[in-house]
């Protein structure tokens, strides 16, 4: 045994010897240090012939010494002796071709490609050592060839690769098709490369090549994999009520249910395409088997008419959600209903003691914390609306302590701020927001920040705040919806603070006030005088990105919307906004989109 033991400690330093020395060979090649690794290569190959990786690295180092011979007598020496390894010829052709000796390589190329139609099985390798050197034509016709010699051989993934490389975006879109057709589980892969090729545009010329080769598949094969390709497609191009047509298809002939239709309807309303966004959940209502998931779906059905139907209408809502109640009752089941109802009765129809009764109602129930919390916390949103604000910030601190360290705790303690904030108890406010900095929610982080450095730079040259509290008012009056008087009070704000520190944040809420109110020109004369006055601020990079956005929708001048999104690109590089606005730079400008 002891014999055992000694022997295997001795070979375990062996190896981990060789393999320091074999590293050291590396690390002078990678240094160009040629001649040292040189004499450590041949060593070591005489210790392991044959292994391939020392074996290389002298034939890299020889080359690299331009000592070709040496390293032709050693290939041809591989390829005379090795019968399972015809990669070796294009070893040697590569040898030859460093040599500028293109026609001697040629041969060696070819005879590796004829090595194939007798072993087929070495196509692999083969391809493989093509594209070690970048021989990309002569790797795909390696694979090529290895398939129409052996019709079980599977290489379609690597010529979908291959033909991505050489711009050939119909044989590639066509082998990834190949690819998972027989493996239906590699799609959520091969849709993050096609994603490379693919953009929003319809006439984008890969889309129209993607589209029209699943359409042939699906004449071919009624796959539903291939519905499913085309329906994301259809999310890529915003195209949402054609996947809406691919996705019933696919729910008809699978058992995959609701759930990816439903999704749908989340992304088509985001994108403000809220009719089809109704028509889908119409659909959803009609099939879903299951009573909660018609709930559901009746609940975002509201949610979209309270966002897109005008307030003439509100009864229609009001009507709906007294239906729905009628139907599911006002149990637990419905809570989340009951507090979207809250809502809507608080802040569109402004009733807010009916909203706040339901609520406290709703309290006396035995509900689980999250539940509670959910409960507290629209109730306090609701009490901010009133300007209760005492009572709001009690709910909000014990929904903090219903569920600590959840991310709805970090959300009521920025509502305790930014309740604070709009009481003008900036101290307090600082507070809260300071623990905030190092919320695990970005978003919150970045809330907290921004509000953070609002208030403390407006608070050194006004120690009464006056400013300041006037701007908190514009952003309560902006949270109660009362955009008219919020605007009203920012011009306040910028006659008697003209010049002050404050001047920069009131005219980019305002002007965001505006474009609410669809006064355009009004918001575009806000945009632009801050920039004349504060462009090296801080809302620099804001102000430049919201008045691009705003020639390229409301006021429709793409040019002048190119020439903000280009500022923001050479002069914010460190802008949260400077990915998007290169994206639709780029798109104003008609470059081809990877």
């Amino acid at each position: 045994m002891r014999f055992f033991y000694t022997l295997t400690i001795m070979l375990f330093f062996a190896v981990s010897g060789f393999s320091q020395t074999e590293q050291l060979a590396k690390n002078y090649f990678d240094r160009g240090e040629f001649e040292k690794a040189l004499h450590i290569y041949e060593q070591l190959v005489e210790q392991e012939p044959g292994n391939p990786e020392i074996f290389f690295g002298l034939i890299a180092t020889y080359q690299q010494l331009e000592r070709f011979k040496e390293a032709e007598d050693l290939l041809k020496y591989k390829v005379n002796n090795t019968a399972n390894a015809p990669h070796y010829l294009v070893e040697l052709g590569h040898n030859y071709e460093l040599q500028q000796k293109r026609e001697q390589a040629e041969q060696f190329y070819k005879e590796a490609l004829r090595a194939i139609e007798s072993r087929p099985n070495y196509a692999f390798s083969i391809a493989r050592t093509f594209e070690k050197y970048s021989l990309l034509n002569n790797a795909v016709t390696a694979y090529e060839l290895g398939m129409k010699m052996n019709p079980d051989a599977e290489y379609h993934i690597q010529l979908a690769r291959l033909y991505g490389e050489q711009g050939e975006i119909e044989k590639m879109f066509s082998n990834y098709i190949n690819v998972l057709g027989n493996n239906p589980g590699l799609l959520p892969g091969v849709s993050r490369i096609y994603g490379q090729f693919i953009t929003e545009d319809p006439a984008n010329e890969a889309n129209i090549i993607f589209r029209k080769l699943l359409l042939k598949k699906l004449q071919e094969d009624q796959n539903i994999l291939y519905n499913e390709m085309l329906s994301w497609l259809f999310v890529q191009q915003k195209e949402f009520k054609k996947a809406f047509l691919q996705e019933k298809a696919i729910y008809r002939r699978s058992q995959q249910g609701l759930a990816p239709i439903m999704r749908l309807t989340v992304l088509a309303n985001e994108d403000d395409q809220s009719e089809t966004a109704l028509e889908i959940l119409d659909f959803i209502i009609e099939e879903a088997p299951l009573q909660e998931v018609k709930l559901q779906a009746h609940q975002l059905r509201l949610n979209i008419l309270k966002e897109t139907l005008p307030p003439k209408r509100f009864s229609e809502v009001e009507a709906g959600y007294k239906e729905l109640f009628e139907t599911y009752g006002t149990g637990i089941n419905t809570l989340s209903l009951q507090i979207d109802h809250a809502n809507f009765l608080a802040f569109d129809l402004k009733r807010g003691e009916e909203a706040v009764a339901i609520l406290r109602q709703l309290m006396d129930q035995q509900l689980k914390k999250l539940e509670e919390a959910a409960v507290k916390m629209a109730l306090a949103d609701i009490l901010v609306l009133e300007e209760k604000f005492n009572q709001a910030l009690i709910f909000y601190t014990q929904v903090q302590n219903l569920v600590q360290n959840d991310i709805i705790a970090q959300m009521a303690r920025f509502k305790v701020a930014k309740t604070s904030y709009y009481k003008g108890d900036f101290k307090w406010a600082t507070i809260q927001l300071d623990v905030l900095k190092s919320a695990t929610s970005q978003l919150i982080a970045n809330d907290a920040m921004e509000l953070s450095l609002m208030i403390s730079e407006n608070s050194l040259e006004d120690s009464t705040q006056t400013a300041l509290k006037l701007f908190a008012r514009a952003d309560l009056l902006d949270f109660q919806e009362k955009r008219k008087a919020a605007i009203t009070v920012l011009d306040s704000v910028l006659t008697n603070h003209k010049g002050e520190k404050i001047e920069d944040d009131a005219l980019l809420k305002q002007a965001m006030l505006f474009e609410e109110e669809g006064q355009y020109h009004k918001a575009e004369a806000n945009y632009l005088k801050l920039l004349q006055h504060y462009k090296n601020g801080v809302l620099g990079d804001n102000a430049h990105y919201r008045l691009a956005e705003l020639y390229a929708t409301e006021l429709e001048q793409p040019e002048k919307a190119q020439e903000f999104y280009e500022k923001i690109i050479f002069n914010y590089a460190d802008s949260i906004y400077f990915v998007d606005a290169r994206k639709k730079f780029r798109k104003l400008r008609g470059d081809e989109l990877e």
